[in-house]
């Protein structure tokens, strides 16, 4: 019978007992675990500079010499554990190998950190012998340990979407299953390997079994900064909208300087485009490859992008259907479906009672859309532009966020630092702000809220009196 896997990972961090675990794995015959064999500091264990003939140096000039070397030179099935902070080359060569196992090992949070905090003040970080145990307590530090959860939160989240995106699985394990034999035999069983435990190893000793009040110099302050943590994310806006690409065609340079403009749709351009025109030019429709030409050929070049108040930018879009941006079939479901009775295209709505009716609707779909909640896609017109925003960042963010309330300084700011001639005047305020001032109120914004809430809260956008 062919095996599952041709080797396998062990993804932890500190004091969340690989050690314990790895001590197992390699009780089981058929299985064996090199330790930290990607170690910044060491090859597999403290002080050893090689593994398989392969040297620190061979290591960083290439790390998959490391990886081939350990599976083609075990006897049986071989792996490693992998932190955070290990060589950040290895962890999408493991992922991207589907015949590479992986196995996720967790641990309380609050427990990996008091631990680790007490291996600082002891120095003992693994215990064979119960008469050797150094004692002592941590003091626990609130910022601290929020950055210890993040850390480890994080960690989680990028495993957790690489095996998603690689349509793979893993074995994960707690801390405090390890001693449970059924587990490790169903770990081993997860591997394909024959070999099984008759009991737990037991070279290794739980250094510190104490409830975590008694290992603590201040618990009370301990259990008053837990009682603030968010456990459950209450405050995170969940997202539910399409992830975005960078739109790289729409991206636009200025000929004769070095500023790269990323439009975001729904938002300020034309501006942005005159200023160019008036530099002597524009360049557009970029490729991913044309793109990197072009910024090779501009050293110290600025990217930038301008971003509009999510109501107004709401408004755009909403005027956008009302000049009839949409098919007759669609524009009829919006009002059947979500109240938003629009006129005939090229009709203009002439009482503003009749507008704001409307654009309530329609700011109230949106935050449904936006949500996943409807059958009509996203446009980018109306899309957050925290999304579009991430879109940017998957090939390059913006080096400059602008916005229109201050678009004329932060143009004069660009100019400035190329020495530039001055940007030529702003246009005067579009028709479509002045409309809006005409109905805009309380349940407006509130409703632009609502629908926007990562543009609010992320960008720091306000009400607009």
């Amino acid at each position: 019978m062919t095996r599952p896997f041709d080797s396998f990972v062990m993804f932890a961090e500190m004091r969340t007992g690989s050690n314990f675990l790895e001590a197992n794995l390699n009780a089981i015959p058929g299985l064996a675990c090199h330790g930290e064999a990607f170690n910044p500091y060491f090859i597999g264990k403290k002080d050893q500079t090689e593994m398989f003939g392969v040297t620190f140096a061979d290591r960083e000039a290439d790390p998959a010499l490391l990886l081939r070397r350990m599976r083609d030179r075990t006897p049986g099935l071989a792996g490693f554990r992998y932190f955070h902070d290990h060589d950040p080359r290895i962890f999408d060569l493991v992922m991207d190998d589907p015949r590479c196992a992986k196995i996720i090992l967790t641990r309380n949070p609050l427990e990996s950190y008091v631990s680790l905090k007490i291996a600082q003040a002891t120095g003992q970080w693994k215990l064979t012998n119960p008469k050797n145990l150094k004692q002592a307590k941590a003091r626990f530090d609130a910022a601290e340990f929020t950055a210890h959860l993040d850390q480890m939160q994080q960690a989680q989240l990028r495993l957790l979407r690489a095996l998603q995106l690689r349509g793979q699985t893993a074995f994960w394990i707690d801390y405090e299953d390890i001693p449970d034999l059924d587990v490790l035999n169903g770990l081993a069983a997860f591997l394909g390997v024959e070999g099984r435990l008759d009991s737990v190893d037991a070279s290794l000793t739980v250094q510190n079994p104490e409830p975590l009040a008694e290992k603590v110099t201040n618990p009370a302050a301990m259990e008053q900064a837990l009682a603030r943590l968010d456990r459950f994310n209450l405050a995170r806006t969940p997202n539910f909208e399409p992830r975005r690409g960078a739109a790289v065609p729409g991206y636009i340079a200025a000929r004769t300087a070095p500023l790269l403009f990323l439009p975001v749709k729904g938002a300020p351009v034309q501006p942005i485009l005159d200023w160019f025109a008036s530099l002597g030019g524009l360049e557009g429709e970029f490729t991913h490859k044309s793109l990197r030409q072009w910024r090779r050929a501009h050293p110290g070049h600025r990217s930038f992008t301008v971003l509009r108040h999510p109501l107004n930018r709401a408004h755009h879009a909403f005027c956008a259907l009302e000049q009839g941006a949409l098919s007759g079939d669609l524009r009829r479901q919006l009002a059947r479906l979500y109240g938003i009775a629009l006129p005939a295209p090229g009709q203009p709505f002439t009482d503003p009672a009749e507008r704001r009716t409307a654009f309530l609707a329609f700011l109230r779909f949106l935050k449904r859309n936006l949500a996943g909640q409807t059958s009509f896609k996203t446009d980018p017109a109306w899309a957050s532009q925290s999304a579009l925003l991430h879109g940017f960042a998957t090939l390059q963010s913006p080096d400059l966020i602008l916005r229109e309330d201050r678009l004329a300084e932060g143009m004069a700011f660009l100019a400035a630092e190329f020495g530039l001639p001055a940007p030529p005047p702003l246009p005067p305020r579009s028709a479509e702000d002045a409309l809006l001032d005409t109905i805009r109120d309380g349940e407006l914004e509130e409703a632009a809220r609502d629908a926007y809430a990562r543009d609010y809260q992320g960008l720091g956008f306000y009400p607009l009196r």
